[in-house]
């Protein structure tokens, strides 16, 4: 399986998963997993419906919310919050290289945090939101 970067106790992020992951994630612990990349990005990604179809299968709730080219537009940023407030358990969000999924949960602020915490979390992980800054707020 990919390398998980556990974000929070309740929140991991992922660079690209296939559908043979999804036993594993269950196993793991986590109830929801988030696509946040468009079908056909690159030729040899998964499709969509084969992911989903094994996340079900594992007993996982699966949803997509695609996001490209560095755009994060409100409803994307409002599903994604949707889905992290109401999912019952751990969630695991995954894109290309796990940059977008952090970035949508940062913008979400689900956990109410300060500006500071949210790109500290994710430096934490490996992932540098510090060009959002502006866009955080406080």
């Amino acid at each position: 399986m990919t390398k998980l970067a556990n974000v929070s106790e309740t929140f991991a992020v992922s660079p690209q998963l296939e559908p043979s992951d999804m036993r594993g994630l269950a196993d793991a612990g986590f109830r929801t997993v988030i696509c946040n990349r468009p079908d056909s990005e690159e030729p040899s990604q998964p499709t969509v419906a084969a992911i989903r179809e094994a996340a079900e299968a594992a007993g996982l709730a699966f949803h997509h919310i695609p996001v490209s080219g560095g755009e994060f537009p409100p409803v994307a940023i409002k599903a994604f919050a949707k889905v992290r407030e109401e999912a019952d358990g751990k969630v695991l969000a995954f894109c290309r290289t796990g940059t977008r999924s952090i970035t949508l949960d940062a913008l979400a602020n689900v956990e109410n945090e300060t500006a500071d915490a949210r790109i500290e979390r994710a430096q934490c992980v490996g992932y540098d939101l510090s060009g959002l800054r502006d866009r955080l707020g406080e």
